[in-house]
């Protein structure tokens, strides 16, 4: 029986690191990501001598080139060009991945409406709705133009037709797994396909200096899905986080040649759309007459956006041999050890007693800055005794009980004196406390307690 010589037999090979072996695995033995092989075709022969051939343009001098084609343009959503560093660039390739049903479509209707608006065609390309459903869309958020144009297509070669047709200045893909290429084998949605095809419309942005927008879809542990050279081609990477329970919504930026990577924009689902929300504290605290024992306001960051936070605690009789610890909006792990620091250093009894935590507003506080308020929640509910009023708490708690320093102290408590807040824990050595705000430093936690 005749079988196939070794240099007859397809190889396999990673699309995240590149490494190749001689048969299918289900995990690649370099990067160990699972689902990432992929036949290669039959290995590459020796390279060979490349000769010098025509330029597409002359280089020039840095200083002779002209930066004019590559300025941002403003999309009209005041968070989302916060998060682009100013806008979209002409040529520039974003990726936007959330999870189903959190709100990218409607956001990027609404992008694509502002661009019509300001007199640049926009085309919407959508592999997952008809056009009638993107339609009945854009009536309910007002987005009706006659420079936007909308596409049902899974074909790359009609998308790309579409392109020469309407000649926009934005075009958006909705989403990029939807989309197939005829002229690469593989399944809608594979890595050989995704990858053929976000090649081909980063060659046509590039080419005809079209910004284009891809939406990504997520796994079950909210990373992108496909092959990371995905993200290693475009020129931004943003998530749209947001609880589907919640109003609030966040777009992050991961990767951004042309702005900070570290911004976040604040947008809030409403019947009407979405809107961006310039101030989104108002969201994350609630509006009382008198205290309440059991809340404490924290000053988060997000990105490079201080956001204030009210973290409410609730302490009551146990009726179980083992208490319950339940928290939402924060990290469990951190909450049980500022709770084991409040009893061993506060000398506060929680062992038979219940504990509840929780943010307000739906949103989700893990950075170790919102301990002290933590802390300072549960001390106050388990007395049953208020914080005093325009009170607010940064520091982050370790487990000797002392108060330590988080970054960005200085922004922090300049938004706590915009909003009117009069008093602030700090840890010790922070700058000076802007004007109208009483700054208290405190070195651990029991002297915390001990000013309240």
């Amino acid at each position: 029986m005749a079988t196939r010589s070794t240099k007859d037999r397809p190889a396999y090979r990673c699309a995240e690191c590149g490494f190749t072996v001689p048969k299918w695995v289900g995990r690649c033995p370099e990067c160990q990501a699972w689902g990432s092989i992929d036949e290669a075709g039959t290995p590459r022969v020796g390279l060979r001598a490349v000769t010098a051939g025509p330029v597409t343009a002359p280089a020039l001098p840095i200083g002779q080139i002209s930066v004019e084609a590559a300025r941002a343009k403003p999309t009209g959503v005041g968070e989302l060009d916060r998060v682009l560093g100013g806008g979209l660039v002409p040529g520039a390739v974003v990726l936007l991945a959330g999870e189903p049903g959190v709100g990218k479509s409607t956001l990027l209707l609404e992008v694509a409406h502002r661009f019509a608006e300001g007199g640049t065609p926009a085309l919407v390309v959508t592999g997952e709705e008809s056009a009638a459903q993107v339609r009945l869309r854009a009536e309910r958020l007002d987005a009706l133009h006659p420079a936007l144009y909308i596409a049902a297509e899974t074909d790359l070669s009609a998308l790309l037709a579409h392109v020469d047709a309407v000649q926009p200045g934005l075009l958006v893909v909705d989403s990029v797994q939807t989309i197939a290429s005829p002229a690469v084998d593989g399944s809608v949605g594979g890595v050989t396909q995704v990858r053929a095809v976000a090649a081909a419309l980063i060659a046509v942005a590039k080419e005809r200096g079209i910004a284009v927008i891809l939406v990504g879809h997520v796994t079950k542990d909210g990373s992108i899905a496909g092959p990371r050279v995905l993200e290693h081609l475009v020129d931004v990477v943003l998530h749209f986080e947001g609880d589907r329970h919640s109003t609030l919504r966040l777009v992050r930026a991961i990767k951004n040649r042309y702005g900070a990577a570290d911004e976040v924009g604040c947008f809030e689902m409403h019947d009407k759309g979405i809107r961006g929300l310039p101030d989104p504290s108002g969201l994350f605290l609630t509006q009382r007459a008198e205290p309440v024992p059991g809340t404490c306001v924290s000053v988060t960051v997000e990105g490079r956006r201080p956001l204030m936070t009210e973290v409410q605690a609730l302490v009551g009789a146990s009726a179980l041999a083992t208490p319950r610890r339940a928290v939402s909006g924060l990290d469990s792990a951190r909450v049980a050890m500022v709770l084991a620091v409040v009893e061993r250093r506060g000398r506060v009894r929680l062992a038979d007693r219940d504990v509840f935590a929780a943010t307000v507003g739906g949103v989700r506080v893990t950075e170790p800055a919102a301990d002290l308020a933590i802390a300072l929640a549960v001390a106050s509910a388990s007395r049953d005794s208020p914080l005093p009023p325009g009170l607010v708490a940064v520091g982050e708690v370790s487990l000797s009980g002392d108060v330590r320093r988080v970054s960005a102290v200085g922004r922090r408590l300049a938004e706590a004196a915009r909003l009117g807040y009069t008093h602030a824990l700090v840890p010790p050595g922070c700058d000076a406390p802007p004007k109208g705000l009483t700054v208290t430093e405190v070195g651990d936690l029991g002297a915390a307690m001990r000013q309240l």
